[in-house]
């Protein structure tokens, strides 16, 4: 009960930030991307059947490499203005990110379906969240996906003075190096309500700002068909796919997962994560 309250007290931000969010992300690291998140038919009755797995693909386990600003001194992290939108690759490469976990009740199904798979993702977790689910950063960290820094516990970061937001952000590194064995090289402000001191902070602790592309609106439950239209509408070379594992009930987000995978997977797309690599 304790879980369920910290993570239903967010939900009364939210009105106030969708607005803050879409500014906050409004200039795209790539010209012309974009939010596809626009409203879907309503979901048929019950979810598409899975294909059978693929072989596993060694380029599919193989992380995005390149990443970053060239001629950056090693172990300095640039000040953005803009949140990251989109991932450079070759080829039909996407990402996949859950936001507000790790949530025992959701994220071990997520794993279940990624390792089935045999890909990679990113979870933005929160820091109150971790502190309770050490076991699940572990599996992450075993399995090869990458973990951010998604704040202690998920503040509207616009609210808050300097200082609060630097709490919120080194008590969850502090926690994912506990966990996971390295401190997060990512980090994704709550509600993608950015500010110029999130920016500053976060470069201050080592993380490049990432936002995303395609947008589930998987928090609202608009069913799982909804949600596995938006993903395949929405993919593209380079998009970042926004879903979340916690906040609320998420079995629909479970079971798209297990729709829209292999079908992305059968049409081409690698999903994989992003490694920074400065020159």
């Amino acid at each position: 009960m304790q879980k369920d309250h910290l993570l239903t007290r967010r939900r009364a931000l939210l009105a106030g930030a969708v607005s803050l969010g879409a500014a906050g992300v409004a200039a795209a690291f790539v010209p012309g991307a974009g939010n596809s998140a626009a409203p879907a038919p309503p979901p048929a009755a019950g979810a598409r059947a899975a294909r059978r797995p693929l072989r596993p693909s060694e380029y599919r386990l193989r992380p995005l490499t390149g990443y970053g600003p060239p001629h950056t001194p090693r172990g300095r992290t640039p000040v953005r203005r803009e949140p990251l939108l989109r991932v450079p690759g070759h080829g039909r490469t996407m990402v996949l990110s859950f936001d507000d976990g790790p949530d025992p009740r959701y994220t071990p199904h997520i794993l279940d379906t990624l390792a089935r798979y045999e890909v990679r993702a990113m979870f933005f977790v929160c820091g109150e969240m971790a502190a309770y689910n050490r076991d699940l950063l572990a599996r992450m960290a075993d399995e090869g996906h990458v973990v951010g820094n998604h704040t202690w516990s998920h503040p509207l970061l616009t609210r808050l003075r300097r200082a609060r937001i630097r709490s919120e952000m080194e008590r969850t590194s502090d926690i994912v190096e506990q966990a996971y064995g390295e401190r997060p090289e990512w980090f994704r402000a709550p509600y993608g309500a950015w500010n110029r001191a999130a920016f500053q902070l976060g470069a201050e602790l080592g993380m490049e700002p990432l936002a995303w592309t395609v947008d589930t609106l998987d928090w609202t439950e608009p069913g799982t068909r909804t949600i596995v239209e938006r993903v395949e509408d929405g993919a593209a070379p380079g998009v970042v796919v926004l879903s979340h594992d916690a906040g609320g009930d998420r079995s629909q987000s479970v079971r798209a997962l297990r729709a829209y995978l292999p079908e992305l997977l059968d049409s081409g797309y690698h999903i994989t994560v992003p490694r920074r690599q400065y020159v």
